[in-house]
């Protein structure tokens, strides 16, 4: 799989850079260590839901055309919706390898589902944040399909300001929920919500009436509610999305598409559900990073950023390009660095044939910056570095780390601020 476009990459650099942050460290004894993100597909979030009562489409999932023709017939409704199950948005507007346009199909013949599946399941789906070539399709979701009269907007997340879960809903649903807010801000609905005393019966019931939903829908939409702030909870999600969280012409309210954020500090008691995290859609790059527990992100440039904290790595990016260069990934260290990591992420940096220099921005608050500087020095001596190293570090011990480099007898650049590392970085490629 070819690196993620730089529009990719900046995206999950920004829903990085906002995901709640480790809490500091408040013993020595506490050794902090960063997670992966979690990834479902969406058949995996809806079985999640369906699981736990909350009411979803029929569906099941295949990864054969054979398989997909049965699970057409099982179903016996009178419209079947076929998707291709991919981690990528767009799939309805992509285009396969096979020639087939569109990875979602409507259909009330089950015999055309098996074929579609024929030309969907093995070839790659193409589609606005997939690379260029697409990614391999393995499963498809093959679903009853139902009428929607109308959409609405609902979600559960943590909110720093509030200090703990808020249900956000909209009467509009379906479309962007950021350009609801900006043109009709009235549209917006709230509910705080105490995270001891969990969701009440009125604000469940208020917020179903904000939504428009009238008579026995009302009720029947409190109750999802209810389920779903209860799926919140139990699965140590940070964010549940549902759009659209709409009612059909037969009068149930049914969640038709969802978004699940996960804590990813919560691996250790959700071992079920991160053991469908799937990987498969990765570079090969990413799955080596986490194995080590490092973040790496892949970009179009030639400077590699070595930084801890994705805030960081944005500023570090963005500085990099303002000084006329273009980064060629960020890799994040996280918090609880050891020497060992240090060292494995320059083999995977140097590891890019794009990478012409590395620049290396620490901010040592929980990070050593001793630590940094013993991994630097080992890794450019047994990996026997080619390409010019500017570093900048600051924060704890790094008086210490400056030592340890400016004794090493590397050519490593040392630089004082963000800027002056930029420079340098991008001037070390420029003399090439």
């Amino acid at each position: 799989m070819a690196s993620p476009t730089a529009a990719q990459a900046w995206k999950l650099l920004r829903d990085l850079a906002f995901r709640p942050p480790l809490l500091a460290a408040r013993s020595q004894a506490v050794q902090l260590t960063p997670r992966r993100w979690l990834n479902l597909q969406e058949y995996q979030s809806k079985k999640l839901m369906s699981d736990n009562g909350v009411k979803v489409q029929r569906f099941f999932v295949a990864d054969t055309a054979n398989d997909a023709l049965e699970a057409a017939k099982r179903l016996n409704a009178k419209e079947i919706v076929l998707k291709a199950q991919i981690l990528a948005g767009g799939r309805g507007k992509g285009v396969f390898s096979s020639g087939l346009k569109g990875g979602v199909h409507l259909t009330k013949d089950p015999k055309v589902v098996g074929q579609l599946a024929k030309q969907m399941i093995g070839y790659n789906l193409a589609t606005k944040q997939t690379p260029k070539e697409g990614v391999k399709v393995n499963k498809v979701m093959v679903a009853e399909a139902l009428d929607i009269s109308r959409e609405t907007y609902l979600a559960i997340l943590m909110d720093r300001s509030c200090n703990g879960p808020v249900l956000v809903g909209s009467p509009q649903g379906g479309v962007d929920i950021e350009e609801v807010a900006a043109s009709n801000p009235e549209l917006i609905f709230k509910e705080q919500i105490d995270i001891i005393e969990g969701i009440k019966e009125s604000q469940a019931q208020r917020m179903a009436e904000n939504l428009g939903f009238l008579g026995p829908l009302k009720n029947q939409a409190a109750d999802q509610i209810k389920k779903l702030y209860n799926l919140f909870l139990k699965i140590d999600a940070t964010q549940v999305e549902v759009n659209p969280f709409g009612e059909t012409p037969e009068g149930q309210v049914v969640c038709f598409d969802a978004k699940i954020n996960f804590d990813d500090n919560a691996e250790f008691r959700q071992k079920d559900i991160f053991a469908m995290d799937d990987k498969s859609e990765n570079e090969p790059i990413e799955n080596e990073a986490a194995r080590y527990d490092l973040k790496y992100i892949g970009l179009d440039g030639n400077i590699a950023c070595f930084v801890n904290g994705a805030g960081l790595a944005m500023a570090t990016c963005d500085i990099i390009f303002l000084n006329g260069g273009k980064p060629a990934n960020f890799l994040d260290l996280g918090g609880g660095v050891k020497e060992s990591q240090v060292y494995q992420a320059f083999k995977l940096l140097t590891a890019d044939p794009k990478v012409e220099a590395i620049l290396v921005n620490i901010f040592g608050g929980i990070v050593n910056c001793a630590i940094i500087a013993n991994g630097i020095t080992k890794a450019c001596r047994e990996l026997e570095l080619k390409v010019p190293l500017v570093v900048r570090l600051e924060g704890t011990n790094v008086h210490e780390a400056q030592n340890i480099l400016t004794n090493s007898g590397l050519p490593i650049t040392s630089a004082v601020d963000l800027e002056d590392a930029a420079k340098k970085a991008v001037a070390s490629v420029a003399k090439k």
